[in-house]
């Protein structure tokens, strides 16, 4: 029977490979043969047609890139995609980054809902874990036919260990434990779907864990140091990365669990929490596999010796729009109007207003000043703390207004000649990785307003207006006549269809193609930079934490690591090894990477911050008080967040809920 059933899924698979590749075809078995003119058992009878399997396995790594969406993706409105791959179900989705969801940035229509962001990775999960399973059956029976080398089956055996490997890893730090399958099942079987006639229970979290782990060892022990297939093929420290990331993930949800504890039978049973005494173990596991990438030297920091601070500005924003040295593993993409569906839309809905691709929705990526605040100076005295964007002579920065309109004209506020003025002297990956008020872009300067003051004193901050100076020119609440001429601040509350500003006063830069010209006059999926997975700079910082969390391995280098990374950055004093200065280094350094929202999750402070939390912007406003009028600069609550008066996650929504118990007989995750 399973003869049967392997040749059906085999010819699925396939189609999801036509799907991913643009064919705009979803059908089954009956509709893909005569479509294709191949057949499940072609494609096994050459290794030309298990590469072509093998292509769908890579396909189905659950990587959070351009085309991620942790909103979206169960089976009504995103076809089961699991908020991966959005770029294939038109453009009513498009990837709000997981960073949206933290302390360092925001939708600019401000519609991402704090919490649990709901998608079905379950099903999506547990179909390509019987593919992997599949694929691993077929060529064990290629090997045994001749179709494959005892070279080629080794390679390909551990490739599919690793991306089943990284599924798994979706979904225990979704769901905590899982079941576990190592071989397909019969009778098309899929865990969450309906599991009526084959009850199976969970596995505990630990088991989990470790399961992942013991398959990217599997990997490991057979993959090469080089890859000789081809450069987007993984190879042996690809797999280490992944553990790396992985026992950091397990090790945090052990030692901090009791920050947010629940309670349940799930808990009882072990299937959500690890014990506290696991902590050391997971963390060693992290050491042991970033040492390994760290002893090999194919991998170095890119420019990690820069001349000054404009030269590093430059170098970092380089590191992720060039290939190079630091990059352990990434993905590529062609562009979308010439191959449908295979490029990205980062382009076309995050540019700035000023300097857009086209794309009727743009400057959709707000930056908190929350973050823009864990930035360094370069006052390099040896303390790693970080410089809050000054805006007042008397030095408090932790006062927050409501509303730009009512600020009180008698604080002594800082003023500055120019929009940019506040943020010069602050770290090289501040101006690489975010657009702040007068910034250069695409050789237009960045304009990001939100007010004015009349000569009479009175203010109009978030709403059109303008105002004569006392110099005799004219002056408008955010910047500029024409809403071509700005990029932030207009239309806070128009809703998804028109939050073309930043709602925060910062935009992001990280990943933007600045480099070259990008041009939507159509699909918008035609940016073709690639997304970065793994790179030597966050093992440097996995190998950092885990040293710092648990005393274990070598805290020499450990603190060399950090200041590696901060030596690129153009900073020249050495800072100590302390858990606080490896998470504010890692924050700056990995902004944007779809890193922060892990971080938040695994470490158990995503409960913490968003306690009716409010993120934060910084609105700058011209005084027309002032014979040559002077900016002040405002910290005020980001509109969206207090307009719902701040943010609250439970922590039940560390874990998600897991479909269709009711007839799966699965114990559901504590609060569901």
């Amino acid at each position: 029977m399973k003869k049967n059933i392997l040749k059906n899924q085999v010819l699925i698979i396939l189609t999801t490979l036509l799907v991913a590749f643009g064919s705009g075809c979803n059908q089954f078995f009956d509709e893909v043969e005569p479509l294709t003119k191949i057949s499940g058992d072609q494609l096994l009878a050459s290794e030309k047609g298990i590469l072509t399997l093998l292509a769908e396995l890579y396909n189905a790594m659950p990587m959070e890139d351009f085309n991620y969406h942790p909103g979206v993706g169960t089976s009504t409105d995103a076809q089961g995609y699991g908020g991966f791959y959005i770029r294939a179900i038109g453009q009513g989705f498009y990837a709000a980054f997981t960073d949206m969801f933290t302390d360092d940035a925001i939708r600019s229509d401000g519609n991402e809902a704090i919490g649990n962001p709901g998608n079905d990775y379950w099903t999506y999960a547990y179909t390509r874990i019987r593919n992997t399973n599949l694929f691993l059956e077929s060529i064990e029976k290629a090997k045994a036919n001749q179709v494959l080398s005892e070279a080629k089956y080794t390679l390909l055996q551990a490739e599919a260990y690793f991306v089943r490997a990284y599924i798994y890893f979706g979904l225990v730090k979704r769901y905590g434990g899982v079941p576990i399958f190592e071989k397909a099942l019969d009778n098309d079987y899929i865990p969450g779907s309906d599991n009526a006639a084959m009850y199976v229970s969970r596995n505990t979290e630990k088991e989990t864990w470790d399961f992942v782990l013991s398959d990217l060892d599997k990997a490991i022990a057979n993959l090469p140091e080089t890859n000789a297939e081809g450069k987007y093929r993984i190879n042996k420290y690809v797999a280490y990365a992944l553990k790396s990331r992985v026992a950091l993930y397990a090790a945090s949800v052990a030692k901090f669990w009791n920050n947010a504890p629940l309670i349940g039978e799930a808990v009882d049973l072990g299937y959500v929490g690890l014990p506290a005494s696991e902590a050391s173990r997971y963390y060693q596991e992290c050491i042991n596999a970033s040492k390994m990438i760290m002893d090999n030297t194919k991998y170095s920091l890119y420019m990690p010796n820069p001349t000054d601070p404009t030269a590093a500005t430059i170098n970092f924003q380089n590191l992720f729009l060039t290939e190079n040295s630091e990059i352990i593993y990434s993905r590529a993409y062609m562009d979308g109007s010439i191959v449908s569906n295979q490029g990205h839309s980062y382009d076309a809905w995050y540019s700035p207003s000023q300097n857009h691709p086209g794309y009727l929705r743009h400057g959709r990526y707000s930056v908190t000043l929350d973050l823009v605040d864990a930035y360094e100076a370069y006052t390099d005295d040896g303390s790693g703390t970080s410089a809050k964007i000054v805006t007042r002579e008397d030095g408090n920065e932790n006062f927050y207004y409501l509303n730009p309109n009512n600020i009180d004209l008698t604080v002594p506020f800082k003023k500055y000649d120019d929009l940019f003025e506040p943020f010069a002297g602050k770290d090289a990956r501040l101006h690489a990785s975010i657009i702040v008020p007068g910034a250069m872009y695409k050789d237009t300067k960045i304009i990001m307003q939100g007010g004015l003051i009349r000569k009479n004193g009175e203010i109009v901050a978030y709403a059109a207006g303008s105002e004569e100076g006392l110099d005799g020119n004219t002056y408008y609440t955010y910047g500029a006549y024409s809403r071509a001429n700005y990029s932030g601040f207009d239309n806070l509350g128009g809703g998804y269809e028109n939050s073309n500003y930043s709602s925060t006063g910062f935009s992001v830069r990280k990943y933007l193609a600045e480099n070259k010209s990008v041009v939507v006059s159509g699909a918008t999926q035609v940016s073709t930079t690639s997304w970065i997975d793994f790179r030597l700079a966050e093992i440097y910082l996995n190998y950092a934490e885990a040293v710092a969390e648990s005393g274990q391995g070598d805290a020499t280098l450990a603190k060399n690591c950090l200041n590696q990374i901060r030596k690129r950055a153009a900073h020249t004093d050495e800072i100590p090894l302390t858990v606080q200065n490896v998470l504010k280094e890692r924050r700056v350094e990995l902004a944007f990477e779809q890193k922060r929202y892990d971080d938040m999750l695994r470490r158990r402070e995503y409960h913490t911050f968003w306690n009716m939390g409010k993120r934060h912007s910084l609105v700058p406003i011209i005084d027309l008080r002032e014979a040559t009028p002077k900016y002040i600069f405002v910290r005020v609550n980001q509109f969206h967040d207090e307009q719902v008066g701040g943010r609250l996650f439970n922590p039940n929504n560390y874990y998600k809920e897991i479909p269709g118990t009711e007839t799966n007989k699965l114990t559901k995750n504590p609060g569901y």
